[in-house]
């Protein structure tokens, strides 16, 4: 009952999971921008024709995994959960919020850009990514939205909010970025999943696009105390065995 699709073009492409539960079914991450037409069609494939989940659920906020979620959830009337400490990431309202939750990446390329620009086209870009017309906060210690059988993990580092999703009767971990299973830590890793020649090994999150590397240590050690027989990361092929 859990479906990965690898999309969008180059590096900026990443895993979408359709993920059945009883007679419904929940989106996990919605990629990149302009990839809900393929998604769509995709769930289309596996839940038949107007199909529409109970709700997309956002391991975290980063345009390569949240991309097309406002123009998905507008088109099925769904919710976009995130976990709370997320929040502000997927309804941001200024640049402040890019300036404090701000990853190398961002404090070294997209920061410095973006205050090379007016500020109304900054705040109007910004305007454009917001979540806030959709997102909405879960409780985390509570069932997960559309899921109950699966547990969700607060995994935070590469994102403050991000989270991962288990499901203990079989231990199926979906990770995210908290772990992938492409080496995106190394120029050589890096060239490698550009030219899609990368192999499957186990990896920490890409350290350029990671808040806390502290945090995300730990999020690594408290993933692999769960020992997951299936590990379907945001980045690379899943894994399965020991």
């Amino acid at each position: 009952g859990v479906h990965c699709k690898e999309v969008g073009k180059g590096i900026s492409r990443s895993n979408v999971y359709f993920v059945r539960s009883g007679s419904s079914w929940v989106l996990i991450d919605a990629a990149s921008a302009n990839c809900s037409r393929l998604i769509r069609e995709t769930a289309e494939s596996l839940f038949g024709a107007n199909t529409q989940p109970a709700s997309i659920l956002l391991t975290h906020d980063h345009p390569d995994h949240a991309g097309s979620a406002l123009e998905l959830a507008r088109m099925w009337g769904c919710p976009v959960y995130v976990h709370p400490d997320e929040l502000p990431l997927a309804a941001i309202g200024d640049l402040s919020t890019v300036e404090k939750y701000a990853n190398p990446l961002d404090r070294w390329i997209i920061l410095p850009l973006l205050r090379l620009m007016p500020r109304r086209r900054v705040e109007s870009m910004l305007s454009k990514a917001s979540l806030k017309e959709v997102a909405q906060a879960f409780d985390p210690g509570a069932t997960v939205p559309g899921l109950p059988d699966w547990e969700c993990i607060h995994t935070p580092g590469h994102t403050p909010g991000h989270v991962a999703l288990f499901r203990t009767s079989d231990r199926v971990l979906i990770t995210g970025d908290a772990i992938v299973t492409v080496n995106l830590n190394s120029f050589l890793g890096f060239l490698l999943w550009g030219l899609r020649l990368n192999k499957q090994r186990v990896s920490g999150p890409p350290w350029y696009s990671t808040w806390n590397w502290r945090a995300a240590k730990e999020s690594v050690a408290a993933l692999a105390g769960l020992e997951p027989r299936v590990l379907a990361s945001g980045h690379g092929v899943p894994m399965t065995g020991e």
